[in-house]
């Protein structure tokens, strides 16, 4: 599409909206300032650079096998810096702890510290990102029991607590180097795969472990904590220790972020409903935007209605300030720079749809009684000129417009990934 075309398209589009008494303008200037943190582990199927197998246990699985996959943390990183040159705004980066550098030396998880990530900060310098990060409790032989910070063994539990410690301090250099906070986010894998017996137990032990792996105070200019549920897991299929209730107790009980995971409940369930009730405690909150299918599938995020859902749910809620945006999927079926594009181009699509709404016209009109209106607006709503505004959006951030940015993957693909053996 011609420029002129999409600047003819753009300024029909922002007319119709402006009826509506929304400013287009100020929408996208809003939008631009929403930060989505990319996932490292979509760029090389979860494997990590701890070693050179990769992946053991601890219930992570990436499927499928397309070729390109990095290998490398230059590789990755190119490939990240590629992906964000397709995607509109100033975005972060997501880390976990194996994804280090450790120049060819054993680093046990318990003895990682900043100066294993110098190249991550060094290159979000010069991108101008900021950087989380996530500890990492599986794929391990201190985790091949099922258990890590609840285990009931003593010398297993003191190391994954002392793997979380370090691990916050490398958030809070991250945080300090980037000027900007990082989010640490603690997600354990301790469940149990049939009939449970103590529940309350290995909840009792967890709960423990989060104090002492807590007890350093961090200063939230440069580490946020968070803490992530799950309903069930590969081998934790009856019980998980982490269970929603548990960490939406301990995020009230002890001011850290709470993690909704977009496939960590049931499959009829949807995190959108959960946003303004959690809101009604906790200062701030973390999602990690999925898509599950039939289970938690971590399927690439696209526009359906639960997106949809969730950034309603925000901008409604006037949320934004206080939630951070991560996506959380890894597809290795499918080109790994396309499935980060459209994962996250499809999260701010959803976002500048929620934000293109007359939030105010439709409240007033559900405050009113008026149900009649406010379920004729949300239809008619569906089938304003949306693409039009996204088109300039993507126009005037200097990526590619509609599926243009395919060109460039596809052309990436044949000139760097394809050589990849």
């Amino acid at each position: 599409m011609s420029n002129s075309s999409v600047e003819q398209s753009y300024s029909l589009a922002k007319q119709r909206y402006a009826e509506l008494g929304v400013d287009v303008d100020s929408v996208l200037k809003l939008l631009e300032e929403i930060p989505i943190s990319i996932q490292c582990w979509q760029g090389d199927d979860v494997g990590g650079f701890e070693s050179a197998g990769g992946l053991t246990d601890g219930g992570i699985m990436a499927t499928g096998n397309y070729p390109g996959r990095a290998r490398t943390p230059e590789e990755l990183r190119a490939d990240a810096a590629q992906a964000m040159s397709l995607i509109p705004g100033k975005h972060r980066f997501s880390l976990h702890a194996i994804y280090l550098e450790h120049g060819g030396q054993k680093i046990e998880r318990n003895a990682i510290g900043p100066e294993h990530f110098a190249g991550w900060m060094d290159w979000a310098a010069e991108l101008g990102i900021g950087l989380d990060f996530n500890p990492t409790f599986f794929s391990h032989p201190k985790a091949a029991g099922g258990f890590t910070l609840a285990a009931r063994d003593e010398g297993i539990r003191r190391f994954w607590i002392e793997h979380g410690i370090a691990c916050r301090k490398i958030g809070a250099a991250f945080g300090r180097r980037q000027k900007t906070p990082c989010v640490t986010n603690v997600w354990i894998p301790d469940g149990m795969k049939d009939l449970t017996i103590d529940r309350k137990g290995p909840r009792e032990i967890l709960r423990k472990s989060l104090d002492d792996l807590f007890a350093e105070k961090i200063d939230p200019a440069y580490n946020l904590d968070a803490v992530e549920s799950k309903l069930f897991g590969i081998g934790s299929e009856t019980y998980v220790v982490g269970s929603h209730e548990f960490y939406l107790g301990y995020a009230v009980a002890n001011k850290k972020l709470l993690c909704l995971d977009a496939g960590h409940f049931h499959p009829t369930e949807t995190i959108a409903d959960k946003i303004s009730s959690v809101m009604q405690f906790l200062d701030e909150i973390l999602l990690h935007v999925s898509r599950g299918v039939r289970w938690d599938s971590d399927h690439v995020v696209i526009l359906n209605d639960d997106l949809r859902a969730i950034a309603e749910e925000i901008v409604r809620g006037g949320f934004l300030r206080r939630v951070h945006i991560g996506l959380d999927f890894f597809d290795a079926s499918i080109n790994r720079v396309a499935a980060w594009v459209t994962g996250v181009r499809a999260m701010l699509k959803a976002l500048l749809l929620a934000l293109l709404e007359p939030t105010s016209d439709l409240r007033e009109l559900e405050i009113e009684g008026d149900f009649t209106s406010r379920l004729v607006m949300l239809e008619e709503l569906k089938t304003l000129p949306f693409g039009a505004v996204w088109d300039y959006y993507c126009h005037k951030q200097g990526v590619p417009v509609g599926e243009d940015w395919l060109v460039e993957v596809k052309r990436y693909e044949k000139d760097v990934l394809a050589k990849r053996q």
